[in-house]
């Protein structure tokens, strides 16, 4: 008579490890969050933060050019804070890793036609990820004080790694509307912070650095041949 192999002690540690699992995964979420939430000012106590730049983190652009509705606010959002006088010169980050794809282009366009200096207007064009954005403006742009804007579920991460890297740092959400799928993106956040949360540790090099363009000076050095 064959001997069953007996599953229950393999079961039971399965089952631990994955409750440990969350409960380190909901533990870092948490960290984020509670260490980020003083930092998201309303945009009058923006105004006296004494920021040298606002940085507006990218989003999608649609194939027609337009910026999405999440993008479309947040560039509100900046724009908004510039015109307060919060902050003298705008960031705007995003991925422009292909000709075929370029959202600072689109991003500068937006803050340009709404009336901001060309001349104030940065282009990161290697954004390609919140930590690399605040990376770069800390070393490629040499930020030292500086007003984030994207959505509040975003902007914990995004404080907590400007934290991690030495930057003074407030953020302005904009939310200016109710967003379709909110709820997968908030799942879809909570893992993203655990992997910035270890990354902010490590704190790795950005993809691409280069030569430094103080955001103190003028943003068209940044243009490219679509601007």
């Amino acid at each position: 008579m064959k001997r069953r192999f007996n599953f229950l002690p393999l079961i039971a540690f399965l089952a631990a490890a994955a409750a440990a699992g969350l409960a380190a995964v909901l533990g870092i979420n948490s960290k984020v969050v509670n260490s980020t939430e003083g930092l998201i000012v309303s945009p009058e106590e923006a105004k006296n933060f004494g920021a040298d730049c606002i940085i507006v983190l990218g989003c999608k652009v649609r194939e027609n050019g337009e910026p999405s509705d999440m993008l479309r606010d947040r560039l509100t959002r900046g724009v908004e804070l510039y015109e307060l006088g919060a902050a003298p010169k705008i960031i705007m980050s995003g991925d422009h890793g292909r000709k075929s794809y370029n959202e600072v282009g689109t991003m500068k366009h937006f803050a340009v036609d709404g009336g901001v200096p060309s001349s104030d207007v940065f282009m990161d064009h290697a954004g390609f990820s919140t930590y690399e954005t605040v990376y770069r403006a800390k070393e490629v742009f040499g930020a030292k004080k500086v007003i984030i804007v994207t959505q509040r579920y975003h902007l914990y991460r995004a404080l907590y790694i400007a934290k991690s890297l030495g930057l003074e740092a407030v953020g302005v959400d904009s939310d200016l509307e109710t967003y379709r799928g909110q709820l997968k993106r908030d799942v879809r956040e909570v893992l993203a912070r655990c992997k910035d949360f270890f990354t902010s540790i490590v704190k790795p090099q950005p993809k691409y650095l280069g030569e430094a363009v103080p955001v103190s000076g003028d943003g068209d050095l940044t243009n490219d041949e679509y601007f």
